[in-house]
């Protein structure tokens, strides 16, 4: 890995606890593998293009890692639902990251969605080279979800493909064999389509996904408890988190 320059954050209101303040530990690479990566994520970073961040509040520690345990995970009855009523109807195609203009139309409408039905704040247009900083420049090989109800886009995920680790390069305490998986960086979608929770589906698709490649884990990035945003993620189970003294413990 090569490490460009690293800096914390001064604090901000929380964009999750809006009682809360915020501060993240960013750290900008030139270069990064899928296993130092993982190394990191595993510590508690997650990523955008080459920017690693993690939660660097001075008080609050309620940004927790969330992971999926693929192999054994099965759908509650909701999930089950939303499967019936997605899997006919929509195509996934799995290709290389790219910006069109399609896909920032796409981003702009759910993030100004989120805004209104959410409180999100308030979300600038997203320019094409801020998006491919974002989604597109990436220090090694990332995976674009898109799912098409017939011809009409209507979701869009980034998704990193992360194998175990040899056990010399994990993290101390780590059962380095069992800790790889997929890594939900982003997903957007149609709001015109959130009756059928696409959301929902993009995990499926990912846990279904990860069972296919014989992976253990889906990697969701941070589950904040008291964050509406936030609570799907934990409803698929048998789940873990990481806790603030490093170790991933069963939650649900």
């Amino acid at each position: 890995m090569e490490s460009l320059f690293r800096y914390v954050a001064s604090p901000t209101p929380c964009g999750y606890l809006p009682n809360e303040l915020w501060s993240l530990e960013y750290e900008y690479v030139g270069s990064l593998s899928r296993g130092e990566y993982l190394v990191r994520m595993l510590e508690g970073w997650r990523r955008f293009g080459l920017m690693l961040f993690r939660p660097a509040c001075a008080e609050c520690k309620c940004c927790r890692p969330v992971r999926i345990s693929a192999d054994r995970f099965r759908p509650d009855r909701s999930q089950r639902r939303c499967r019936k009523q997605n899997e006919s109807d929509l195509t996934l195609v799995i290709g290389k990251p790219s910006v069109t203009r399609l896909k920032l139309n796409l981003y702009d409408r759910y993030h100004a969605f989120q805004t209104d039905a959410k409180g999100w704040p308030q979300h600038p247009a997203k320019d094409p080279a801020s998006y491919a900083d974002s989604f597109v420049h990436h220090p090694f090989a990332v995976e674009e979800w898109c799912y098409f109800l017939g011809e009409r886009l209507v979701g869009v995920g980034y998704v990193d493909y992360l194998p175990s680790l040899e056990g010399e390069v994990a993290p101390a305490g780590a059962d380095s064999g069992e800790q790889g998986g997929l890594s939900g960086i982003y997903f957007y979608y149609d709001p015109d389509e959130r009756h059928r929770s696409l959301g929902t589906w993009n995990v499926l698709c990912l846990l279904a996904e990860a069972q296919r490649r014989k992976l253990p884990y889906v990697y969701l990035g941070y589950y904040v408890a008291g964050c509406r945003s936030m609570e799907y993620k934990v409803r698929f189970a048998p789940n873990q988190l990481r806790e603030v003294d490093g170790v991933w413990r069963p939650f649900r």
